[in-house]
């Protein structure tokens, strides 16, 4: 362990707790600034002591120190879960910008993942706040695909390298997010029912921003195999009705993302390989 892989750990730990922050507030139109933490059920605002990331609830007991009443589970999950992702991605690609964008990513798709696994909202301050900050992002970090640079290429237009990544950037959040709006658009008109929400259109187009559009075609095909597998055996396992059941889409593509964030290059080179 190295001493940035450690202090990306701990950094990971605040941003998580941060996330458990927006991840109760955000879908109820809450100031994620204001008020200090507080308890939901008695809303007694929680001291500094009681607010350490893990530690305080375990040291608490998963309970409220004033009411008593139980912290749910996610709150040391989501802390846990981004200080590895934080650490792993700083372990394999040191103290970069590379590995800055991609905390910032996977930070994102924690808390877009829970938010819609709790409350089935993928927030916009996640979604499209994050879709600006990728594309802002490529004109300094190079997004790593080739699709938008050849079609550029192929139209006889040569942009500099700062161009092409943000070229390569708005196809990636373009494109899938456009193909996903349309298929909604279609099953709506043909099933007389929503089959996707809007928020999971604008997470598509977040993932494309940061990662291009190969990464991103690779995030939607493993969400969705995920989801229509363990959402199958969910509703059959807990008798749900599968026609009304609405499954939270969003997480399972939000697991797919942070997979391809950390290995997706390396499968999208290996299936490039047996063609």
């Amino acid at each position: 362990m190295t001493l940035e892989s450690l202090v990306a750990f701990l950094a990971g730990l605040i941003f998580g707790s941060f996330l458990n922050v927006c991840i109760y507030r955000l879908p109820r139109d809450l100031s994620v600034m204001l008020p200090r933490s507080f308890c939901p059920g008695c809303e007694h605002q929680i001291a500094w002591y009681d607010n350490i990331p893990v530690a305080s609830y375990f040291i608490l007991r998963a309970r409220c120190r004033h009411c008593g009443a139980r912290i749910p589970l996610r709150y040391p999950l989501v802390e846990l879960l981004t200080a590895a992702l934080f650490f792993a991605i700083v372990s394999a690609l040191g103290a970069t910008a590379v590995a800055v964008k991609l905390c910032i990513l996977v930070a994102l798709l924690v808390g877009l993942t829970f938010s819609d696994l709790e409350e089935r909202i993928l927030p916009d301050e996640f979604t499209l706040g994050g879709t600006a900050l990728g594309i802002v992002l490529a004109w300094f970090i190079p997004v790593d695909d080739m699709i938008a640079q050849s079609l550029l290429l192929a139209g006889g237009i040569q942009p500099g390298p700062h161009w092409t990544s943000v070229a390569e950037s708005v196809l990636g959040a373009g494109l899938p997010a456009g193909s996903l709006w349309l298929g909604g658009v279609l099953f709506e008109k043909i099933r007389h029912k929503e089959g996707l929400g809007l928020g999971d259109v604008k997470m598509m187009a977040m993932v494309g921003a940061f990662l291009g559009l190969r990464a991103t075609l690779l995030t939607l095909i493993l969400g969705s195999v995920a989801g229509s597998v363990i959402g199958l055996i969910y509703i059959k396992a807990a008798k749900k009705d599968a026609g009304s059941y609405e499954l939270p889409f969003g997480t399972f593509l939000g697991f797919a993302g942070i997979f391809v964030a950390l290995a997706g290059g390396r499968v999208i080179r290996w299936y490039a390989g047996l063609l």
